[in-house]
């Protein structure tokens, strides 16, 4: 899966590659500056998209997966230590994973 995703970001690179290069040759001819501009869009958002395949959703999104993983300690803690579900609940309230 990950030389698949790795596949694809490189295939997007070289088109947004291409894609911004057209973009700019055609910016540089006052006539096409409104094809030109747009395409310069479109390339940006190519690259970030391929950005997007290569880094992995934790250095992405780093406070969603550790209140994630949070809550899944707290519901493992709850599970060893059946007597204090009231203990685990006040943390998950404080941590706001609820």
């Amino acid at each position: 899966m990950r030389a698949l995703r790795w596949a694809g970001a490189s295939l997007l690179v070289l088109l947004a590659g291409l894609l911004g290069l057209v973009g700019a040759l055609l910016s540089v001819t006052l006539v096409l500056l409104p094809l030109g501009i747009p395409l310069l869009f479109v390339a940006r958002k190519l690259f970030r998209t391929a950005g997007r395949l290569v880094v992995p959703r934790a250095a992405r999104h780093p406070v969603e997966q550790t209140q994630r993983r949070a809550g899944e300690a707290v519901e493992d803690a709850t599970d060893l230590l059946p007597g204090r579900r009231s203990r685990s609940a006040r943390l998950r309230r404080k941590l706001h994973l609820t």
